[in-house]
């Protein structure tokens, strides 16, 4: 599980992002890791898609992403950050939130399964969060404005809840909402279950389908099954429908992954899927 407390190879992390820059716990040093961390290492669940578990341990994560330089989800993601960060010397804090991104406005409430990070610079606390996918924030955001707050591509805003704060990105004219975070201080144990949770779940969307986005200073890249998104800074959108082998050139030259053989029975079954399109629109 995510451990403060817990070594990380600093020197391997920062060549796995490209980061060279200054180390120092202040606020230039926390934008620039989230910078490139955010354009460095996937957000992918392929594992899950494979029905594998998902090892939070220290040892198995840095292994995952540093090492062997593959992608994860939030518990991933941001329990990898939250000791980078410790380790340079800030004082971090383990958060829960609930995902409403894409979420139908009179839809339930979702469960808590989403891991975020508070991050105290000069006593002030940012939501810090490398672990969201299509939309993750790509700068830290102060808790204390309601205003918008400006990052490398979208502007956020963060707004108070009866259950914590309403976090949103503006997209076009729109603001949508994009997760609810709690302030209360995360339990390991949470972190623990919500993973068993949401990597088992049959109706979780990792369960179901090809994820995977990179964020990188000049826009957001997402595939989503056979469709690859591509959304620059400025809010313009390409699409591009995928047959497998460039699904699978996409993996690698695009999000840098190195593609492993057995993945071919997730993109066997994004082919069956088209072929299956194919024929009934025929």
């Amino acid at each position: 599980m995510p451990n403060a407390l817990s070594a990380v190879d600093l020197d391997g992390y920062f060549a796995r992002i490209g980061h060279a820059g200054p180390l120092s716990p202040d606020l230039v040093t926390l934008g620039a890791i989230i910078a490139r961390h955010a354009a460095s290492i996937p957000f992918e669940a392929i594992d899950v898609l494979l029905g594998r578990p998902v090892d939070l341990s220290p040892t198995a994560v840095d292994a995952k992403l540093i090492d062997r330089r593959r992608g994860g989800y939030c518990f991933e993601q941001n329990g990898l950050l939250q000791r980078v960060l410790t380790s340079l010397g800030y004082r971090v804090e383990p958060l829960m939130a609930r995902v409403l991104w894409m979420r139908e406005p009179d839809a339930p409430p979702p469960g808590w399964s989403h891991m975020a990070l508070r991050v105290f610079v000069d006593s002030v606390g940012y939501l810090v969060d490398v672990g969201f996918g299509s939309c993750v924030p790509t700068a830290p955001l102060r808790f204390d404005r309601t205003t918008a707050q400006p990052t490398p591509h979208e502007p956020f805003r963060l707004s108070r809840t009866l259950n914590g704060y309403l976090l949103e990105a503006q997209l076009g004219r729109d603001w949508v909402p994009v997760y609810e975070v709690s302030p209360r201080i995360c339990a390991e144990d949470a972190y623990r279950f919500a993973n068993i949770a949401t990597s088992t779940d049959p109706q979780s969307l990792f369960r179901q389908t090809l994820l995977v986005t990179l964020t990188t200073g000049e826009a957001r890249q997402i595939l989503f099954g056979n469709r690859l998104t591509i959304r620059d800074k400025n809010g313009t959108i390409a699409r591009y429908e995928l047959d497998v082998p460039s699904i699978e050139h996409i993996l690698t030259d695009v999000f840098g992954l190195p593609f492993e053989g057995d993945w071919r029975r997730i993109t066997a079954r994004i082919g069956n899927t088209l072929e299956g399109s194919d024929t009934t629109r025929a």
